[in-house]
């Protein structure tokens, strides 16, 4: 079979000419797949210090190799938001200024000085799985092995992110742990402290979902939306889960004005359109539903 390379090469230009999708040159690249990865591991690296590589962390190293990690992380965070500023820009039909460097590095800065913080709600998530699984050992175990946990940290730097309407760089963080793990969770929610996924496979947490403290959620758990059309994107179209909620696999809730009650359990593979009161028990019956209260 003849194959003209030159022919492939002139209808390939055609498609690009037609159909666009050519990420940005020059000022306006847009920001890179590998980059974010990466600096996600690193981030990841600094809030679990020895657990994502092999490190020099004894005493007369760490305080180098953090200063070194420190710097890189600050270059490749000020270089990739940049791009997403200048992107913003574009979106806006704004002319982009050297200001987009600047604001970038102000946020690079400012994101790494949350670390500390990043690392107590983390370790927030690791005391709720070890409270919570009791196939847990220890905190060592769940920081190597839960893909809840990994995902949930992924999700706390994606969501300091998209606080600052950083664009782009957010979801690529959370789309790439949902191709990881399994578990979807938009950088726009709103999760309170002490969260455990169980599991996790299946997950979607809705862009305007918000979660209390103490929340307990296991795989296949959907909490979505009712509607899903664009005129609605900037309305509240996912649940609230208040605080000390469990809800167990395959159980799907809908809606912005849903309202699971503190210290309710939804069993699995249910089906809710409306909201709970306080310490309730949902769960499947025969081919209908039940509620009762907790105590009962």
């Amino acid at each position: 079979m003849n194959i003209d390379i030159s022919q492939i090469s002139e209808n390939l230009m055609d498609s690009y000419k037609l159909l666009g999708g050519i990420n940005h040159l020059g000022e306006t690249t847009l920001p890179s797949r590998a980059a974010v990865e990466t600096m996600l591991f690193n981030m990841e690296s600094l809030i679990f210090p020895g657990f994502q590589e092999e490190e020099l962390l004894e005493q007369d190293y760490i305080a180098f190799n953090l200063g070194e990690k420190l710097n890189r992380l600050a270059a490749q965070l000020t270089f990739e938001i940049a791009k997403s500023l200048r992107y913003k820009c574009l979106m806006e039909k704004k002319v982009c200024n050297k200001d987009c460097k600047s604001r970038a590095s102000s946020l690079a800065i400012e994101f790494l000085s949350q670390i500390p913080q990043l690392r107590e709600q983390a370790f927030k998530d690791v005391q709720a799985a070890l409270d919570g699984d009791p196939a847990a050992q220890s905190v060592e175990e769940i920081i190597l092995s839960y893909p809840g946990l990994e995902a949930v940290v992924a999700y706390r730097i994606a969501h300091m992110m998209y606080q600052e309407q950083i664009l782009l760089i957010p979801r690529m963080i959370s789309e790439f742990i949902h191709r990881k793990t399994g578990i979807d969770i938009h950088p726009g929610a709103d999760i309170g402290e002490y969260f455990f996924i169980d599991h996790g496979t299946g997950v979607v947490i809705g862009e305007t979902t918000k979660i209390g403290n103490h929340v307990k959620i296991y795989q296949g758990v959907t909490l979505g939306a009712l509607s899903v059309k664009k005129e609605e994107a900037n309305k509240k179209r996912h649940p609230t889960i208040e605080d000390l909620v469990t809800i167990y696999s395959g159980a799907t809730i809908l809606g912005g004005n849903t309202v699971i009650g503190e210290n309710s359990v939804i069993g699995g593979n249910v089906w809710i359109t409306s909201s709970l009161e306080n310490n309730r028990l949902f769960y499947r019956q025969g081919e209908g539903y039940k509620i009762r209260n907790k105590e009962a």
